[in-house]
């Protein structure tokens, strides 16, 4: 009766199912998968509601790629970080899940394989399917430090663009210089996903790709609005100028951007780095309480250098999700296993920086007492 494409499966996964229970009984969750800044206790600027007022919200005027206005904030936004793209190489969605699909549908026809990160974020299957896809993984690899495993690249006849985050989620690695070279050595468009770039820990890499590139960002993390609902794709290289016609059929067919948030976007972005500093100072200070936790403990941190995550290794007396499990029984203290993030090994623990620090630091100290 259903399309393969939706052939998943609909029960909620264990760990979800034991958070539903526990807090139906009335449990306080000290919960550190919290990824939803308008949940962590921000405070946000006046001036962000104000820019709803405008009274141009009431007139539609379609704009497939989007409104003039909303595109050249976003190239102002690059420019201030020393990036230069025209008002013309940049493209509105209504989320950078949408800007995927947009970039699967424009490269892609049934059956290619687009190439994604493992350990990476876990919707990028879903999003393929979708669209008829397939992935192919690359494999990121640890040692001190994350880099890519180029030895593990599966390049066919049916490939079509490589997926990169920059910096990736869970792990919070920056692409190296050289890094960015062996990718473009295989001609290959690549879609880089930039959600968590203002967010670094150390002073990442430039990103300097001279090929058929296009960068995803958009309000959720940026200005910490997920609730907004909208992205953008900034296209840069060779052929990016016949790809952004084919991007703006596309989004033509569906116009899904509204019209507040795009003439808001302007005073979005403008007040974001209000929002952005706040988010730096919370998660710096709780890896920084982390870091020194777990020092001298049986779990072992392993290196970060941006986003909103820390990786915790933990001792193999039990399975991740035996682990995951326990520690919300027993503790509850909610955090992600790796497996949820394509880890090939175990044991590890994922925890978001972005809680609030009197939850985060509890909830560090009860998975420490644990482990």
């Amino acid at each position: 009766m259903f399309s393969s494409r939706l052939n998943w499966g609909v029960a909620p996964n264990p760990l979800s199912l034991l958070a539903q229970q526990k807090r139906a009984a009335g449990h306080r969750i000290l919960d550190l998968t919290e990824s939803n800044p308008t949940r962590a206790g921000f405070a946000y600027p006046r001036e962000m509601i104000e820019a709803f007022a405008d009274h141009r919200a009431l007139r539609y005027d379609p704009s497939p790629r989007g409104l003039a206005s909303g595109r050249r904030a976003v190239a102002e936004y690059y420019a201030a970080r020393g990036r230069k793209f025209q008002p013309d190489d940049i493209l509105l969605t209504a989320s950078t899940s949408e800007a995927y699909s947009f970039l699967f549908k424009l490269l892609a026809d049934p059956g290619d394989e687009i190439l994604t990160p493992r350990p990476s974020y876990p919707l990028f299957e879903y999003l393929a399917a979708l669209e008829s896809v397939r992935i192919r993984q690359y494999a990121l690899r640890y040692d001190g430090s994350w880099h890519i495993d180029f030895s593990s690249f599966g390049v066919t006849p049916r490939t079509r663009a490589i997926v990169v985050l920059n910096p990736n989620n869970p792990t919070g690695s920056f692409l190296k210089a050289e890094e960015w070279e062996r990718l473009e050595s295989f001609g290959l468009p690549i879609l880089c996903d930039e959600v968590f770039a203002d967010y670094p820990f150390t002073a990442p890499p430039p990103a300097t790709p001279r090929g058929l590139t296009f960068f995803m960002n958009g309000l959720s993390k940026i200005a910490g609005l997920p609730q907004m609902k909208l992205a953008w794709i900034a296209a840069s290289g060779a052929g990016h100028e016949a790809a952004l016609e084919r991007l703006e059929l596309i989004a033509d067919t569906y116009l899904s951007v509204a019209t507040p948030v795009q003439v808001a976007l302007p005073a979005l972005l403008a007040s974001a780095p209000r929002v952005a500093g706040q988010i730096r100072e919370r998660t710096r200070a709780n890896l920084e309480f982390l870091r020194a936790a777990s020092r001298d403990s049986a779990a072992a941190l392993l290196d970060v250098e941006g986003g909103w995550y820390a990786i915790a290794r933990i001792p193999r007396t039990r399975g991740e999700e035996e682990w995951a499990l326990y520690l919300l029984a027993e503790r509850d203290v909610l955090a992600q296993p790796g497996f949820f993030f394509d880890f090939e090994d175990e044991a590890y623990l994922i925890l978001s920086l972005l809680p609030p620090p009197a939850i985060f630091e509890e909830g560090v100290r009860r998975i420490l007492a644990s482990v």
